[in-house]
């Protein structure tokens, strides 16, 4: 009795040594059972009788009738071969298994059909408790990670983490809980406790918050969507005694409780390196109207478009906005204004030292806008092509954008009037390197131009390091 592992999509030998028959000769053999089983594997007609899990511990079994039913759609050898992959990759993005094997044999037992296959998935969960121990890049900082999680908590992919983060610039800890939809992972739930301890020099502030968030993610057609609540206590403070008034007005304590939405699509290749596609992502935020004495409007976009070219070259264009509009008379809270400059945004001008400042403190504005064209072309002569040459990238970039803050008295063409006055932008190249699928670093040699009295700038080589660039 014949037994498959179906982790391979490559299809099954019809004939050969490994089934002791020759084409020619099967009209000749004089077993039937033989024959017939024969016919079970060549036959396009097949019916699969049973689906067996086998391993499982503390995973309940209706959370993978979800996963795995479609096996029992299939036609053919071939269809339950793909199916049982498809299976296989839905059981191991639950995230509750460490292994999962495929075996297809043919069904046995009084009520076996002649063309009956038998299925069986053989899994190995994952630990009740496992630790982890990472680094992670964010925008131009990296930090040390320590995790510890506990999968599949009531046997149905929920999944309880708690991290602690230590950064250069923010130190964090926070216990998260996850819950997915069975039959559906993409459609889950996820609570949150934080408290998070930032500095931002360039403000010349310390900021803490404490909070809890609860997050609703959800597919739509072509769409993903996000639902959000988040409730914090911000405490803000002054970085240096060199603080200016503006910075020092701000200080203090401050309750935020807002809702927000996000709906994205995102048809790129890759996240880091995309060469086709692109992404257009938007968000809004309302505070004050559950709670709180933060009360605003907050929408901002995300715009991208790739495009290949000739000799593995790819074109990019990237285009960010965003404005946040005060509710009820209370001026904006530096905390929640909108930031840029540095090397993630717009290159060749320090970070986030664009826009309104005070005494040297840059203290962020209600409205911006940045857009860049990018030519990433393979290195000059494609050092170690097909291997780790592959993760870098020649840059050559132009960069524009603008930070303010806006009168609402006035109408849309003075808005527009006053996003496009002093107008930075920059020009320059550099090389770029991957960092798996979730970082980069860049190092551009920069000219910045369009320089306003109180903008830092890095003429010359800046280093960029971050998941999120212009």
């Amino acid at each position: 009795m014949g037994t498959v592992h179906a982790k391979s999509l490559d299809p099954l030998p019809m004939h050969g040594r490994d089934l002791g028959v020759h084409p020619d000769d099967m009209v000749e053999l004089p077993e039937p059972e033989q024959e017939s089983k024969q016919e079970i594997l060549e036959n396009k007609a097949v019916v699969v009788q049973h689906v067996n899990v086998q391993g499982l511990g503390r995973t309940k079994e209706d959370l993978l009738g979800y996963e795995i039913s479609e096996v029992f759609h299939a036609k053919n050898l071939i269809d339950v071969m793909k199916k049982s992959h498809i299976a296989r990759q839905k059981l191991l993005r639950l995230g509750i298994f460490k292994e999962v094997e495929v075996l297809i044999d043919t069904s046995e037992g009084s009520d076996a059909l002649p063309n009956g296959l038998d299925v069986t998935f053989e899994v190995t969960e994952v630990k009740r408790l496992t630790g982890s121990y990472n680094t992670m890049v964010g925008n131009n900082e990296g930090s040390m990670v320590l995790g510890l999680k506990l999968p599949n908590v009531f046997g149905r992919a929920e999944k309880l983490t708690f991290q602690f983060s230590y950064g250069t610039k923010e130190t964090s800890y926070g216990l998260s809980f996850f819950k997915p939809q069975p039959g559906n992972f993409e459609r889950n739930l996820i609570l949150n406790l934080y408290k998070v301890t930032g500095q931002f020099p360039w403000s010349s502030l310390k900021e803490t918050d404490r909070g809890a968030s609860a997050e609703f993610n959800f597919p739509l057609g072509m769409t993903n969507h996000t639902l959000k609540w988040e409730g914090v206590w911000r405490e803000l403070g002054c970085l240096a005694r060199s603080a200016s008034f503006a910075v020092r007005e701000e200080s203090g304590h401050s309750l935020k409780s807002a809702l927000s939405h996000t709906v994205s699509i995102d048809s790129r290749n890759s996240a880091i390196f995309p060469s086709r596609g692109a992404l257009l992502r938007i968000n809004q935020e309302l505070a004050g109207y559950t709670g709180g004495d933060a009360s605003f409007l907050k929408e901002d976009f995300e715009l991208q478009l790739n495009k290949r070219l000739f000799w593995d070259s790819v074109l990019s264009a990237s285009l960010w906005g965003g404005m946040l509009c005060p509710i009820g008379g209370q001026p904006s809270c530096i905390a929640d204004r909108f930031y840029l400059g540095g090397p993630t945004s717009v290159r060749g001008f320090g970070m986030y030292s664009i826009g309104p400042q005070s005494e040297g403190d840059y203290l962020g504005g209600e409205a911006y806008w940045a857009g860049g064209l990018h030519l990433y072309t393979p290195l000059p002569f494609r050092p170690g092509k097909g291997g780790f040459g592959d993760l870098f990238r020649t840059h050559f970039f132009l960069n524009a954008g603008n930070l303010c803050n806006l009168n609402y008295g006035e109408g849309p063409r003075a808005h527009l009037q006053k996003m496009a006055e002093c107008l930075r932008w920059s020009y320059g190249a550099g090389i770029v390197l991957r960092l798996g699928n979730i970082a980069r670093l860049e190092l551009n040699y920069c000219v910045p131009m369009g320089v306003q009295s109180g903008d830092r700038i890095c003429d010359g080589v800046q280093f960029g390091a971050g998941i999120r660039f212009l």
